[in-house]
């Protein structure tokens, strides 16, 4: 299948892909699609940036578009706030004024409008596991006329320990319904839900879920710690366009974020304690342009969509190996160029060269330009007195 034409789609739907320029089909939506609209169950896993939430929104419109009907017949499992919100824009761009809205049932913002949504009769629910089995639990919700049931980012929901949740909700569901899954790894932990939840399903496998996809050229730094700094400073007076930056403790993105802002760099964060709305900011501004770093936990790992982060940077190393597939697998999407550093200091060389056996790759070793970092030093001198820093709603500066 080399065009979504080829498909057989509703005339609504093509006109509502090609408007949104989606055109070519990558190759996990080329396997995926076709097997989806026959019915059938489908178990595919795919690197990061592969196209995953097309491959399943495409069979999951056609559907409600045929069959239509003022109840749950739809249910998408996310593991963040993040890729549930991001599903939702990607569903708004596809389903024309025919479908209702989807109902967002995620925590950490208000349960009311929620309700409503879920209540005002949407066919389409995109839930985090949590926020659902609240809602089940408390008879807000009825998912007996579900009729396709999608777990995406499966591995990520177990990883976080989402695996109750998610069987009290199969537990409420209709045993004939078509099951989509999709996964960046298929763990044995994946590999029981899958026998748990679908029947015989089309396994679809593109390319190895455990390397990063060649459009991304990785480098390393190893630096002793006090370099850090400077070092990430030189990096983003380089590199040109979006850049995401990963550390590993909470305290360690509200520590680097803030750093960055009082230098003059245009920076947002995201973890875990953010407030929704905070979240949501960063998120935005992030993707609109209006802030050129965000700084983030792997909370964003796996939940940022975003199609122009020209650079990714392992401020701190990740504690998993895969988690270092799913970092940098932000970058060179949908066949862009993409770059990813990463700045190793003490023990974390030998995590690095861990990292490297485990997914079998090499990563380039680069030299720090310290004439250029002095450079850099004077350009944010400069820069600080004209800088007019941005804040998010709750954002304090000290």
């Amino acid at each position: 299948m080399t065009s979504f034409t080829e498909l057989p789609l509703s005339s609504t739907l093509q006109q509502r892909l090609a408007a949104a320029d989606f055109i070519i089909p990558t190759p996990i939506q080329a396997q995926a699609i076709p097997s989806a609209l026959e019915g059938k169950d489908v178990l595919a896993t795919a690197q990061t940036g592969t196209g995953k939430t097309l491959a399943f929104l495409i069979p999951v419109i056609e559907m409600l578009q045929r069959e239509p009907a003022p109840k749950v017949r739809v249910l998408v499992l996310l593991p963040t706030r993040e890729l549930a919100i991001q599903v939702n824009e990607e569903y708004e761009k596809l389903r024309g004024k025919g479908l209702s809205k989807a109902a967002l049932v995620i925590g950490g913002v208000s349960e009311k409008t929620q309700i409503h949504a879920v209540r005002g009769g949407s066919s389409l629910v995109i839930a985090t596991p949590g926020r659902l089995q609240d809602f089940i639990s408390r008879r807000l919700i009825d998912l007996r006329e579900v009729k396709i049931l999608v777990l995406d980012e499966a591995d990520r929901m177990l990883d976080m320990g989402f695996l109750p949740a998610i069987r009290r909700i199969l537990a409420v569901l209709p045993q004939r319904r078509q099951t989509l899954c999709f996964s960046a790894t298929l763990e044995q932990s994946v590999a029981g839900l899958v026998n748990d939840s679908m029947r015989d399903p089309v396994r679809v496998a593109i390319g190895s879920v455990l390397k990063p996809v060649e459009s991304v050229r990785l480098q390393a730094y190893e630096v002793r710690p006090a370099e850090k700094p400077d070092v990430l400073r030189q990096l983003l007076y380089a590199e040109k366009g979006q850049t995401l930056i990963f550390a590993r403790t909470k305290r360690g993105t509200e520590r680097l974020a803030k750093e960055l802002v009082r230098e003059g760099f245009s920076a947002a964060m995201i973890h875990g304690d953010r407030s929704q709305s905070q979240r949501n900011g960063a998120l935005s501004g992030f993707q609109q342009g209006r802030f050129n770093i965000l700084v983030a936990t792997d909370v964003a790992a796996r939940g940022l969509h975003v199609d122009d982060v020209a650079h990714v940077i392992n401020y701190d190393l990740p504690k998993m190996a895969e988690d270092f597939i799913h970092r940098v697998g932000r970058t060179g999407r949908a066949g862009s160029q993409g770059l990813a550093s990463s700045l190793v200091a003490g023990a974390e060389v030998i995590e690095l060269r861990h990292i490297e056996r485990v997914l079998k790759l090499r990563i380039e070793r680069k030299q720090v330009d310290w004439a250029n970092a002095e450079r850099s030093e004077h350009v944010v001198e400069n820069t600080l007195a004209s800088r007019t820093l941005t804040k998010l709603p709750g954002e304090v500066f000290a």
